[in-house]
């Protein structure tokens, strides 16, 4: 007997799903959340009713519906759904599959859906064996995956499908699925008689962070921990549950969701949500010395000289976290990110920065003026090097008039500060600086201009 014709073990006891598993929707009207992908009227509902389903990728969190959604097309428009493994699958498998459905088309008049578990794992070259059977319409290729598609899935192929967005379900949508599972007496665990408390199934639908999946695992295993019977409570359910991961991929999008989330609850300047970014990541098991990284770099970026020495706190936590360690080191970063969020904020400089990095960049290897070169030898001297240099301290205010741009950029204005915290008082410097500048050149303009000029100045 081939041992993968049977379900049933050696002693004769039939092999349980997972309840997940068995508690999967049968019909659209038990599929729970996502009403705005799958409501009635909406286009992929009208779409499945007509049997005009188009190639199509799932994308959205673990537990929201991607796998249940997939099936539920194939069964509701009568179709064959082959699941097909992003591991261990060839290109030779694909082709092979391929035919299949071409003869299942023409025997039956019905399509083939292939379902894709995490595409994004696929390789380059497995996507680009679907794309023209995708093109022709021999298959419906639905796509699931946690990742953004716009960087995981070829752009050939990702503009041949139709792109979803699953939310994490509410803790409300998982409620009704455990719910559910409690009164199912044929798939669920109705047949358990279990005594459950009213708060135990708020804490599970909050414990399952969007995944109803896992809401439903924590269930089954507090059910199969109790056994038939059993009372459950939320101090019971807590020490069984433990400590959940929350949904985090230190390598994927939700990473960088978060850090863009920090980085500009920090710049709107509130420092109550930045502490929740913060904390976000910390419990997600982020490396705390990347997200100090990313402060020291905002401390400079969009705080700047409105506040010199949040970069000097910011290097400062970092010392410190390095010194202490977690959790203790934890908290000068919280210290610096609520610093930040209050600090007065100014992108100035690196506007500036930006401005006269174009021009280095655009303009070449503009000439140095000779009075702004170092003459350290005799022959640099008798070049004229340093010649007409005027040094700054032997002029009132140490202000000198002259010239430290090459002629072809004479005049320009890079930096434009802003009259915020101590900037402000570099914004004062600068007015009088640029006025004495203007009169300057002003001055120089009168002096050279020879005798019977047209007054073209004025």
């Amino acid at each position: 007997m081939d041992f993968f014709e049977s379900n049933k073990s050696n002693s004769g006891q039939e092999l349980v799903a997972p309840l997940a598993d068995r508690m999967r929707p049968a019909s659209f009207d038990e599929f729970v959340g996502q009403q705005k992908v799958i409501g009635e009227k909406t286009p992929l509902r009208k779409a499945i009713e007509s049997d005009r389903v188009p190639s199509i990728i799932l994308w959205g969190p673990p537990g929201t519906g991607k796998t249940t959604l997939a099936q539920l097309i194939a069964h509701h428009t009568k179709g064959q759904y082959v699941p097909f493994s992003a591991v261990s699958s060839s290109i030779k498998e694909i082709k092979v599959l391929i035919s299949k459905s071409r003869d299942y088309f023409n025997m039956s008049g019905k399509r083939t859906y292939v379902f894709i578990d995490e595409i994004h794992r696929f390789n380059k070259a497995q996507q680009d064996a679907f794309l023209p059977y995708v093109e022709r319409g021999d298959i419906v290729l639905i796509g699931a995956t946690t990742e953004n598609p716009s960087f995981e899935v070829n752009s050939a192929l990702l503009s041949r499908m139709k792109v979803y967005v699953l939310t994490r379900l509410s803790a409300d949508d998982i409620r009704t699925v455990l719910e559910r599972a409690l009164s199912d007496d044929e798939n669920g665990i109705a047949d358990m008689q279990l005594s459950v408390e009213p708060e135990v199934l708020g804490f599970v639908a909050e414990a399952a962070d969007g995944d109803a999946r896992r809401g439903l695992s924590l269930l089954e295993a507090v059910a199969s921990y109790v056994g038939q019977g059993g009372k459950v409570n939320v101090d019971l359910v807590r020490d069984v549950h433990q400590k959940g991961a929350l949904v985090y991929d230190k390598a994927g999008e939700e990473h960088y969701n978060l850090i863009s989330a920090l980085h500009k609850t920090i710049r709107g300047g509130d420092p109550d949500a930045a502490l929740y970014w913060l904390s976000r990541m910390l419990e997600s098991g982020e490396e705390p010395l990347y997200i100090v990284r990313r402060l020291i770099r905002f401390a400079s970026e969009d705080i700047g000289l409105a506040d010199p020495f949040a970069l000097t706190m910011a290097i400062s936590a970092r010392d410190t976290y390095h010194f202490l360690g977690s959790p203790e080191g934890e908290l000068a970063i919280a210290q610096l990110v609520i610093y930040l969020a209050c600090a007065p904020k100014s992108n100035s400089a690196y506007v500036a920065f930006a401005r006269a990095r174009a021009d280095a960049a655009e303009r070449g290897s503009l000439p140095v003026p000779l009075w702004l070169r170092n003459a350290p030898t005799s022959l640099m001297k008798g070049l004229d090097y340093g010649k007409g240099y005027k040094y700054a301290h032997d002029f009132d205010n140490a202000l000198a008039d002259q010239e430290n741009f090459p002629d072809e950029l004479k005049g320009r204005q890079y930096y434009e500060p802003k009259s915020v915290g101590r900037e402000a008082k570099i914004a004062e410097y600068l007015y009088k600086y640029r006025e004495f500048r203007r009169k300057a050149v002003a001055q120089r303009k009168e002096v050279n201009r020879p005798t019977g000029a047209a007054d073209t100045d004025k």
